[in-house]
């Protein structure tokens, strides 16, 4: 029954509705070298690394990957929700609203986006790990197993801060909830 230690990136250069694929501004950058030194206490050993192709959770990694001497192996399935628009505006506008609802109602496919497998995706992606994992993930993904784990259908239960910490426990294809990250009025980004 391995542990997944899911860090939220670090603070992004420039939020969602600005860049579809920001890298980190100072204030992550130094998150994350405080987050690598956290999961370097806590886990006590090299674990597996496994980061979204974007680049706020690729620059979240690289601390604790040069620590460790390892290198973060990209998984799309916990990657950012996709959007159903790539102009950045509506993007904003479409994920704020999208936020407020629940996935037994309202997420309905939208220009061409399938939320339910994405959703899905997330969730076969963690209870697929083998051992404990460190996952460097995305503020709608880290909700969608923190709500598999509870059987929370809100899109969004909680707010985890930038770096923070969630921790579940993979038990075949379901997830347990061992401890919510650190939560923070958390802007879109």
């Amino acid at each position: 029954m391995p542990l997944i230690y899911m860090i939220r990136h670090g603070r992004a250069a420039a939020s969602w509705d600005a860049d579809m694929d920001p890298g980190l501004d100072d204030l992550g950058r130094a998150q994350s070298e405080a987050v690598a030194r956290e999961i370097e206490a806590r886990a006590g050993r090299k674990l597996p690394l496994v980061t979204s192709p974007l680049r706020r959770c690729r620059e979240t990694s690289v601390p604790l990957a040069e620590l460790w001497g390892a290198s973060p192996r990209v998984e799309a399935r916990v990657g950012e929700i996709p959007s159903p628009t790539h102009d950045l505006k509506e993007r904003g506008e479409w994920l704020r609203a999208f936020m407020a609802g629940s996935w037994d109602a309202g997420a309905e496919p939208q220009g061409g986006v399938d939320f339910m497998a994405w959703r899905r995706g997330v969730v076969e992606a963690l209870t697929a790990l083998e051992e404990d994992t460190v996952v460097f993930s995305h503020f709608i993904a880290i909700n969608v197993a923190a709500g598999a784990a509870l059987g929370d259908e809100r899109v969004v239960s909680f707010r985890p801060d930038n770096c923070s910490v969630t921790v579940l426990e993979a038990k075949g294809s379901v997830l347990s909830l061992i401890e919510k990250g650190r939560e923070a009025d958390t802007k879109v980004n």
